[in-house]
């Protein structure tokens, strides 16, 4: 067994290897809640800027459809008159000064993969850096925005925060509810008490008052030529999902799910992609994620496609979803 299946049978399973990692899992729970304790009690201070900000954000590691969900209220926000800018962290990239403007066209390996897909796929602004206080400075310098929204930004409380969204994966939820290393969490369950809206991920975990959404295809298109295609021609085709995101998995069952025979090919999230990672003996197209296809957009590899993947909440739960974003930032919806 690998490195990652280790982990997920440890976070999601029954392994008994846990309890051996308690004690650990014991002290970084004790240091995530004293340092949310020292802003919560002012010991530190949080910076406030001059325009709202919403987080986004989990407590869990690994996917959670997180960013596709940044991408959705970017559009929603929009589409109700707000001019929108976006800060994320730029994990992975390996440019030297930070923070960074990114467009469409940015380079992935200097900025990371996720901010060149955020500024793609919502054409707002975007700064990437792991600071986010200066990303958000960086980016009210540059352009006129009404609300900001930070990307994976739950734990990074030196932003103030006008209001906060956790993006739960219905299928995995909390694991066994333990934070890291005994655990997949970050901060313990009771965080999620705190924060102003739970977004859930498909079906399976969740309770009242949960917005649930569902993944779903929205175009399939082949990487070199940009031809598109539906998914259901691809079914009962032998095809490679190649994926390196957070929960690998989540992919690989949508595609079958769809009807597809699918071969798995799972990459660590942020992976590094090669022309030898997208070449396979044996027949079939290969299909990868739409984060996935920004690092690779250049090797022009023949028989690739892109999978586009969209959060959709019905017109119920995105009226409601809105309003409570909408009033909380101050705004009528």
């Amino acid at each position: 067994m690998d490195a990652a299946g280790l982990l997920n049978d440890i976070w999601y399973g029954k392994s008994p290897m846990r309890f051996a990692l308690w004690p650990v899992s014991a002290v970084y729970r004790a240091l995530a809640w004293a340092r949310r304790t020292a802003y919560q009690r002012g010991w530190r201070r949080a910076v406030e800027v001059s325009v709202p900000i919403i987080v986004v954000g989990n407590v869990s590691v690994g996917g959670t459809g997180k960013t596709p969900f940044v991408i959705w209220l970017a559009e929603q926000l929009r589409q109700r008159g707000r001019k929108v800018g976006i800060v994320t962290r730029g994990y992975r990239g390996k440019g030297k000064e930070w923070p960074r403007a990114v467009a469409a066209d940015s380079d992935p390996e200097e900025v990371g993969d996720e901010p060149v897909l955020l500024a793609r796929r919502t054409r707002c602004p975007v700064v990437a850096g792991p600071d986010r206080v200066a990303c958000v400075e960086a980016l009210l310098e540059k352009s006129r925005v009404d609300v900001v929204l930070s990307d994976d930004g739950l734990q990074h409380y030196r932003l103030a925060r006008t209001f906060e969204i956790a993006v739960v994966d219905g299928a995995r939820g909390m694991g066994n509810g333990l934070c890291l290393p005994a655990g997949p969490l970050r901060e313990p369950p009771s965080r999620l008490q705190e924060v102003d809206a739970i977004v859930v991920n498909g079906a399976g975990w969740g309770h009242a008052g949960v917005f649930r959404a569902d993944a779903v295809v929205t175009r399939v298109y082949h990487l070199k030529d940009g031809a598109e295609r539906t998914l259901e021609s691809f079914e009962k085709k032998p095809v490679h999902a190649v994926a390196g995101i957070g929960n690998p998995q989540r992919f690989f069952d949508l595609l079958s799910d769809a009807g597809l025979n699918v071969e798995e090919h799972p990459l660590e999230d942020h992976a590094e992609i090669t022309l030898d990672d997208l070449t396979f003996d044996e027949p079939g197209a290969v299909l990868i994620t739409e984060k996935d296809a920004v690092k690779c957009e250049h090797l022009k590899a023949n028989g690739v496609w892109c999978v586009v993947v969209d959060f959709k909440f019905d017109a119920d739960r995105t009226a409601r979803l809105m309003r409570l974003v909408l009033r909380g930032i101050g705004e009528r919806a």
